[in-house]
């Protein structure tokens, strides 16, 4: 089997024993998975944000995008560009106000509200989405590579400090390894709703 066919095996087994857990249940442990997000470090320090809009059976994100806001973080979400195939990202101050069904249904922020941001440097941390992780921060995505494209725009960016790396899932998302490829990039930290994994990253 090829690296790529492990991979969507992996995908469709995740996706598929993830849709089982009841929408109480999910909202449940993404309130457990959140407040772990909010007692980083490096969460506490940040002052730019990257978040995503979670969508089907993936931890909830809502909560803490508004929680982040009303923190007075710099929020920012990205919007999928049909022209260039990579994401742009906007800020947003109002999930109400500020976000529409995009690609796939998604939320993604409104391009005539929003602003659009410019330099990639300045973000200090980023909460990635993934359908599975490994202890090592190795992360499993969707297959589009939109996010791994993302990073490497950001790492090209620069800026005074790599932005801190964090993904959140449920417990029945981690796996004992991902296939790798050169371009994909590992987390820093894993959270579940059982543990606050320090990942063994190599970045």
């Amino acid at each position: 089997m090829s690296q790529q066919a492990m991979k969507q095996s992996l995908r469709q087994s995740i996706i598929a024993a993830r849709q089982k857990l009841v929408a109480a249940k999910r909202t449940q442990l993404s309130q457990v998975i959140s407040k772990y997000i909010m007692q980083l470090d490096s969460y506490k320090q940040a002052q730019t944000v990257l978040a995503y809009m979670s969508f089907g059976a993936e931890f909830e994100t809502a909560a803490w995008v508004r929680q982040a806001l009303h923190a007075g973080k710099q929020v920012w979400l990205p919007k999928v560009n049909s022209d260039t195939r990579q994401l742009d990202l906007y800020r947003i101050r109002d999930l109400q106000q500020d976000l529409a069904p995009g690609l796939w249904e998604i939320p993604e922020p409104r391009a005539e509200r929003c602003d659009r941001m410019e330099e990639l440097g300045q973000i200090d941390f980023i909460l990635l989405p993934g359908v599975a992780f490994a202890r090592d921060g190795s992360r499993l995505g969707y297959g589009g590579g939109f996010y791994d494209k993302l990073l490497e725009r950001i790492t090209m960016a620069g800026g005074d400090n790599a932005p801190s790396l964090v993904a959140a899932a449920f417990s029945m998302q981690l796996v004992a390894e991902i296939p790798q490829e050169a371009t994909d990039r590992k987390v820093e930290w894993l959270l579940t709703e059982n543990e606050v994994i320090k990942c063994s990253t190599d970045i």
